[in-house]
């Protein structure tokens, strides 16, 4: 049994605030608008919402403002992580190798936002590989078509991926291997060695999926934006997390103090699983 931790995190208002709508707010979109008015009526139309607000990107994009690859790499350099998001990663590798020093801890990124912006942000070096929605680019570099899809229970296929070990350029070229059947003991890391922070309704799937093993799934949110608070509580309401924190990353904070105790728990029991096991 591998004694590996993997932390598995959501991006928009998880690590930063919301990467696509801070983007269109740069080129003078009307964000509420575009949201309210463009990819709702999509959604209530029976479009699922993440191909809604890709389509009506390439809409944008067709109408008279290109928007291109070179765009999105720009923006996700200039993405602003939330409060000691860039440092929390260190932070907790050091904490769980002071519990157990053979332990591995390993951190991914699962996204229903857009792929070019997150893989340039400043976090992006922190993670073992990440998944993302990706545009396919014509010869201008403008976005054309929606090359891969990450929503809802999609996410929880790359859990599968990282639980059996296929990560990396491995997984993009051979997309069925999640499929392959192997045993519990089989597994690189197995769910409950997983930790998901999230802070969406598309994280729900992995928050179950996980929690339910005998991982830990911490619903975090973004205490400025009062009109997400109910949808959080709804988290704890129906069992979804294991605690609700806001989103501050902070040394002394709730969501560094909760990753930390998760952290702690884990890196105990692969000890104690250790010894057990060679006893």
């Amino acid at each position: 049994m591998q004694e590996t931790i993997a932390i598995v995190f959501d991006f928009d208002d998880t690590l930063a605030p919301d990467s696509t709508s801070s983007f269109l707010d740069t080129r003078g979109i009307d964000v509420p608008h575009f949201w309210q008015h463009k990819v709702l009526p999509r959604i209530e139309a029976g479009w699922d919402p993440v191909p809604a607000y890709l389509y009506e990107m390439i809409v944008l994009s067709d109408s008279g403002s290109p928007i291109r690859r070179d765009d999105f790499v720009r923006w996700g350099k200039r993405i602003k992580p939330f409060t000691g998001a860039t440092r929390i990663f260190d932070r907790v590798r050091r904490h769980a190798e002071s519990i157990n020093e053979k332990v591995v801890v390993e951190f991914y990124l699962i996204s229903s936002g857009i792929g070019d912006i997150l893989r340039h942000t400043r976090l992006a070096r922190q993670f073992s590989d990440i998944w993302a929605c990706d545009f396919h680019y014509g010869d201008d570099g403008g976005i054309v078509y929606p090359k891969n899809i990450v929503s809802f229970t999609d996410k929880t296929r790359f859990l599968f991926q990282i639980a059996k070990g296929i990560t990396g350029p491995e997984c993009r070229r051979e997309p069925f291997a999640v499929n392959r059947k192997i045993s519990q003991r089989q597994l690189r890391v197995p769910f409950d060695q997983m930790i998901v922070v999230g802070d969406g309704l598309t994280d729900i799937p992995c928050f179950s999926l996980v929690r339910r093993s005998g991982g830990y799934a911490l619903g975090v949110f973004d205490r400025d934006n009062k009109a997400k608070w109910g949808r959080a509580w709804g988290f704890i309401e129906d069992g979804r997390v294991s605690n609700l924190v806001p989103a501050d990353f902070s040394k002394n904070s709730a969501l560094s103090l909760s990753l930390m105790m998760a952290v702690e728990n884990l890196a105990r029991k692969l000890k104690l699983r250790a010894q057990t096991y060679q006893g």
